[in-house]
């Protein structure tokens, strides 16, 4: 028996004004997920997502505007007997984004969308009650 892998991320809950969450697919992946990634070393969590997020999408976000939500424990999304620790903060975001580095695509997600599409664990163990009523 092995031991399982574990991945340490930083990842945003941004939810634009219609209700929809900011989602991110990775090349060869049909896994949609929250943007974020891995940490460089000496970097805070805050520090990581800001630099994933203008990496990944061309967001420039001070980390001090993160707000933490919290640290998350799940099943990765792509990486087979892997364990994700996810620390999330929420983030507004505004401007255009583009996928950029190894994002393949970025979107806009209201949570009726979710059924007809393939979702991170993160998303959806832990991400759904941190969204706004999808009935509103």
């Amino acid at each position: 028996m092995t031991a399982q892998s574990v991945i340490r991320v930083s990842a945003v809950l941004a939810v634009d004004h219609e209700g929809r969450l900011l989602l991110v697919r990775k090349r060869g992946t049909d896994v949609w997920m929250q943007p974020g990634g891995k940490p460089d070393p000496g970097e805070t969590p805050a520090e990581t997502l800001a630099r994933e997020l203008f990496e990944e999408l061309g967001a420039r976000i001070d980390p001090a505007d993160l707000q933490p939500l919290g640290t998350y424990t799940t099943a990765a999304a792509n990486e087979a007997d892997t364990t994700l620790i996810a620390d999330v903060f929420r983030a507004t975001l505004t401007g255009p984004l583009r996928a950029a580095a190894e994002i393949d695509a970025v979107t806009w997600m209201h949570p009726r969308q979710f059924p007809h599409h393939r979702l991170a664990p993160l998303i959806t163990q832990h991400m759904l009650a941190h969204l706004p009523d999808p009935h509103q």
